[in-house]
């Protein structure tokens, strides 16, 4: 957990002096965006995002910002900006909408290329279709297939290269180099970033007197964006940004003090999953930013279950990530106050989430999986049943095994099953120790107890 403070200078889209421009990674791609480069670098302002709000006010949604029924649970005034409702199910719309509005005639005749994991290359697809603007997108063999059906859907020229953003994004460079086609990307892109920002400025709008905002980190361009707008206006409410275990490019930048390539893991939060954070985004959100944290997996899984059952809100990884660090305890500074969770996506693949739901249960005991030696007489089995149903435990699933147990006698049952909460599983538990001598539960890498 690495925190850091400052106030927003005001400058205009300010370049930073060379020499204090970040060092260039050999691993990072080998051909320069000039627009997000660490040798001319733009901090992003409050008057860059009122700028952006103006232009783009009527193409994209303003999306609504309810008071959550998690309030109660949590201890604090938890109020939801559900960016997932945009028509592509994310808020990449608005900077996607901010830079295409902002490109020359001549721009707009040849049309526009970018690199992206879904989300952008969706927002950048759907709005240039209504503009009448050619569009491609690189996409990684990562990317989800519905993400990747949608881009088509929505007429841009959709390539599948490459195993992860870096290779993406170097394909589409050369492309865009080749064809002399608009390179823009999808979290550095200044005019990118002052699209995000607008969502700061609903915000501010929307729950007045905010303590904080929880907003999801990827490569950086959201909360830049977002701590820009809304440190211009209330520059005592606190900025929170949140990453995956499994994607901590913005932690390790803030420990290198620049940009630094990150090797991401699979990921549930596979929108967050950018190997080097943006220079500008970087550079605009070091002197605003008041709080960065690292969630596990496990808590991102439980808080898509939650967000479905609590708020019948369905989210991607990174749309949850900002709940995830509440029911972590990252944020219990926090009790007692109003806090706005970014609900960023909701573009979830229909598989993906069948398996977080199920992670979800799983980590709060919820769903239980154990192995349990019984008798191999007549009734032996139903017996377990019985006693798993006497106090309302739902079997989900079940086997058992004889070939590999020493007792001829004996049978090995392994069952999947279901509880209501966590003081249930509990009961199971002690019933199956008391009637059986032989019995071992498979417990998920992190059980989230009441208690956590």
């Amino acid at each position: 957990m690495i925190s850091g403070k400052g106030n927003n200078d005001g400058n205009h889209l300010a370049t930073i002096p060379k020499s204090e421009s970040t060092k260039v990674d050999e691993k990072l791609c080998e051909l320069e965006d000039p627009l997000c480069s660490p040798n001319n670098i733009q901090k992003i302002t409050f008057q860059d995002v009122t700028t952006a709000a103006f232009l783009i006010k009527g193409g994209v949604e303003c999306t609504p910002c309810s008071k959550s029924q998690l309030s109660g649970q949590l201890g604090m005034s938890i109020y939801l900006k559900k960016e997932f409702l945009q028509y592509t199910g994310s808020f990449k719309e608005r900077g996607a909408r901010y830079s295409l509005l902002a490109l020359s005639d001549e721009q707009k005749k040849r049309g526009v290329i970018s690199a992206s994991l879904g989300n952008h290359a969706q927002g950048l697809s759907y709005h240039a279709n209504l503009l009448g603007i050619p569009c491609t997108v690189v996409m990684p063999l990562a990317a989800p297939i519905m993400k990747i059906q949608k881009c088509r859907n929505y007429g841009a020229n959709v390539i599948i290269y490459g195993s992860d953003m870096s290779e993406s994004k170097n394909h589409a460079m050369t492309i865009s180099r080749e064809k002399n086609i608009l390179y823009i990307n999808g979290y550095d892109h200044p005019h990118i970033i002052a699209g995000q920002g607008t969502i700061g400025l609903e915000i501010c709008e929307q729950v007045k007197d905010a303590d904080a905002i929880v907003v999801p980190v990827g490569g950086g361009g959201l909360i830049a964006g977002v701590s820009a707008a809304v440190k211009g206006l209330r520059s005592n409410i606190k900025v929170i940004g949140v990453e995956s275990e499994k994607c901590q490019s913005f932690t390790n930048a803030m420990q290198n003090g620049s940009p630094i390539y990150t090797q991401n893991l699979p990921t549930l939060a596979d929108g967050l999953a950018v190997p080097c954070v943006g220079y500008n985004a970087f550079a605009t959100v070091m002197p605003l930013l008041d709080k960065m944290v690292v969630v596990k997996e496990e808590w991102i899984a439980l808080a898509i279950l939650r967000l479905v059952e609590l708020e019948k809100c369905v989210v991607e990884g990174a749309g949850a990530a900002g709940l995830a660090a509440i029911l972590a305890g990252h944020l219990n500074e926090f009790k007692n106050k109003k806090v706005v969770i970014l609900l960023c996506g909701g573009n979830i693949d229909t598989t993906i989430f069948g398996r977080c739901l199920e992670r979800g249960l799983a980590a709060e005991g919820r769903l239980l999986k154990f192995v349990v030696t019984v008798s191999d007489r007549p009734g032996g089995i139903s017996d377990l049943c019985k006693l798993m149903a006497s106090i309302g435990v739902s079997i989900k699933d079940i086997m058992h095994e004889r070939a590999f147990i020493r007792d001829i006698y004996s049978v090995e049952v392994k069952v999947i099953c279901e509880t209501r909460d966590w003081a249930h599983s509990e009961e199971l538990r002690k019933l199956l120790k008391e009637n059986y001598t032989q019995v071992v539960f498979s417990d998920v890498p992190m059980a989230i107890s009441p208690s956590a």
